[in-house]
């Protein structure tokens, strides 16, 4: 499978993902936890369909020292007993964030109530700005076709 251009090396793509990436940077740099950062952005990847950002987020996950079997369960994390309650919340609010269009007044109060029991307010615009960015590459790439698999950890800085 090829990606049907290539966005990355175009110099209009080049100056667009330089401004998400930005966004993007503000959003890591909070104070939210990491391994939550990496959780809501694999789940929201997988809601998406979005391979080449599923891939590259459970390999920089893994490589940060995350365990095979939470990433394995993401996708079932409501039934999963290894995330935290915290981690809980933030990947509620992930896929209602991401799932907007299916659901009449999209976030739900007790999806955003159970976020602010665990996060600041910081944490909160953080999560949100994570989540609309993760959502913007899941477009980008899942219209582009871009294809999973060959991401090494690190690879983007």
């Amino acid at each position: 499978m090829d990606a049907r251009l290539d966005f990355f090396g175009n110099a209009l793509g080049a100056k667009v993902l330089r401004h998400i990436n930005a966004a993007g940077r503000a959003a890591s740099e909070s104070g939210l936890p990491h391994a939550t950062q990496e959780l809501v952005k694999i789940r929201a990847s997988q809601i998406n369909g979005c391979g080449f950002c599923t891939d590259m987020h459970t390999k920089d996950a893994a490589h940060a020292g995350e365990t095979a079997q939470r990433l394995h369960l993401v996708a079932a994390w409501r039934e999963a007993t290894v995330f935290t309650e915290a981690e809980r919340a933030a990947l509620e609010l992930a896929e209602q964030g991401t799932r907007i269009a299916d659901a009449a007044g999209g976030v739900t109060d007790q999806a955003w109530a159970d976020a602010a029991k665990h996060y600041d307010e910081d944490q909160l615009v953080a999560l949100i700005s994570l989540i609309a960015v993760i959502n913007t590459y899941n477009r980008i790439n899942v219209i582009n076709r871009q294809p999973a698999g060959d991401y090494r950890p690190g690879q983007f800085g």
